[in-house]
């Protein structure tokens, strides 16, 4: 059991004789006990923060065999360049045959939304959406990116390595510094 024990007074010099004094004691084991029931109550009813993560398959790197990879047609193609700055370039089709759209990465929703619109209007098919981070990009930007897939319901999607032509592209736009 736990106690607050305070001592009295002993003999002190002088010729008076005294009574003793008596010992206060304060019981704490009720408080202990409170604590504990608190401490638990507290831990078992706190919601820990869940994980955030984002599910992404990637397919496997196989040279070897060319039937795995995925033909897709150049009308039905977006590609995204993430740059420096918080800037995005993107065009529709091959690189270099359209000029690229430069923005900020907060107008990419409108622009998947339209151009997913677009390519439905002039192929009947979904619009396949190329991402393509530099190394002058930042991890918030590709994670952004992915998430406005999400919302805008892209499900036809890749992240695939820069080409040389489409590093110039950023390099001439003033976006890769």
């Amino acid at each position: 059991m736990a106690e607050l024990d305070t001592s009295g007074g002993g003999k002190k010099g002088g010729g008076k004789v005294r009574t003793k004094k008596k010992s206060t004691r304060v019981d704490l084991t009720a408080m202990v006990d409170l604590a504990f029931l608190l401490i638990t109550f507290f831990i078992l009813t706190t919601t820990l923060q869940k994980p955030k993560a984002m599910d992404l398959v990637m397919p496997d790197k196989d040279e070897k065999k060319p039937d795995a990879q995925l033909n897709v047609k150049e009308t039905t193609t977006m590609t995204v360049l993430l740059g420096s700055n918080n800037k995005i370039a993107w065009f529709r089709g091959i690189p270099g045959k359209t000029p690229p759209v430069i923005e900020s990465i907060g107008n990419l929703r409108k622009s998947l939304t339209d151009n997913a619109k677009a390519v439905k209007a002039e192929t009947g098919e979904d619009m396949m959406v190329i991402i393509k981070p530099s190394e002058h990009s930042n991890y918030n930007n590709l994670v952004t990116a992915m998430d406005e897939l999400n919302i805008t319901k892209n499900t036809k999607r890749a992240i695939v390595d820069l080409l040389p032509i489409e590093l110039q592209l950023l390099k001439d736009s003033g976006i890769y510094q």
